[in-house]
């Protein structure tokens, strides 16, 4: 050191700063600060060793060790089935299918083009780093692969339908978790998002056409429904009245027939009780009932000695009895 060092016996002193300085360089060179959204993955010569969370932490400085501080909180979003070009704002401004990645084969025999975006962000960010070599990459194929095998499971019109969507959804996004969490990729699938599900544009028309017959078919099963629902109740309406019509008529008829008989045996009754009263009121009552509205009158010529009596003009006073006075 002595014929390396300029100034002879000065060395001693200019090695104890340079050792000074190193130390000190590891000393204050080793602090790192982690943010809130952020995961201190330190390496010691490359080496992952320990994972931090936001705070001062101390490692070796460089060369020795370093730190990588990737963004855990942002959540990152993967198209499948399309690419898009996205304006400052991270707006869509123009969209341009991917067949290769779209077209998925259904459970029946079907081609479904289905376009979806998965949203994700780091859980681990050591995982992240150092167990796959390209975690976007891997997302993509493994959230293909995910949706291809629900949809491979179910039937075309599932597929397309509106009520098919949420699960297709929910499903997915379990379904391609556990392949990631098996992969160790430290990645947390936030949510699957499908942005249209549709026949392939070869066939669109004849499989809106078909709709367009579903649907007219179901209108026409709801207004026949609804024609079935106001006739049936009106029908059993009426047949109700009859029956209760003609439960009366019946009730009537027995109480008619009961009042008859009682009358009858009140007669009877009487009959018995005073034969010659009883015959004699029957006789007149009778010749009453026959000769009450005859418009004849009857002259007995034993009564009177003789077949001549003054004219009477009866049947017109009786007729003139019977009219209502004119000023009423």
């Amino acid at each position: 050191m002595k014929k390396m060092v300029p100034g002879g016996g000065r060395a001693k002193i200019v090695v104890m700063l340079l050792l000074l300085l190193v130390a000190g360089w590891f000393a204050v060179g080793g602090f790192y600060r982690v943010q809130p959204d952020e995961q201190g993955v330190v390496l010691v010569f490359g080496e992952w060793v320990d994972t931090t969370g936001p705070g001062l932490h101390w490692n070796w400085p460089a060369p020795v060790g370093d730190v990588e501080l990737p963004k855990v909180t942002q959540v990152n979003s993967t198209d499948i089935g399309y690419s898009g070009a996205l304006d400052r704002q991270g707006r869509v401004t123009s969209k341009r299918d991917v067949p290769e990645e779209s077209l998925i084969l259904t459970g029946d025999q079907n081609i479904v083009d289905i376009d979806f975006t998965v949203q994700w962000k780091i859980k681990d960010a050591g995982k992240y780093l150092f167990n796959i070599r390209d975690p976007r990459a891997t997302v993509k194929v493994a959230a293909e692969s995910a949706m291809r095998e629900v949809v491979g499971q179910r039937a075309f019109d599932w597929a397309v339908q509106g009520e098919g969507r949420g699960e297709i959804q929910a499903v997915t996004k379990g379904l391609l978790q556990v392949i990631l969490d098996s992969y160790e990729a430290g990645i947390e699938v936030r949510e699957v998002q499908l942005q249209q599900s549709d026949p392939p544009k070869e066939v669109i028309d004849a499989f809106n056409d078909v709709q367009r017959a579903r649907q007219d078919k179901e209108r026409l099963q709801n207004e026949a429904q609804a024609y079935a629902n106001s006739i049936v109740p009106e029908a059993r309406g009426r047949s109700e009245q009859m029956i209760q019509q003609a439960e009366a008529y019946k009730q009537q008829q027995i109480s008619e027939a009961q009042g008859e008989a009682q009358r009858f045996l009140s007669v009877y009754n009487a009959y018995l009780a005073a034969p010659d009263v009883t015959r004699r009121r029957m006789y007149l009552e009778t010749f009453g009932s026959i000769f009450g509205s005859a418009n004849k009158i009857i002259i007995d010529e034993g009564a009177s000695g003789s077949g001549v009596v003054p004219y009477l003009p009866l049947p017109e006073l009786q007729r003139g009895q019977a009219a209502p006075p004119a000023n009423q």
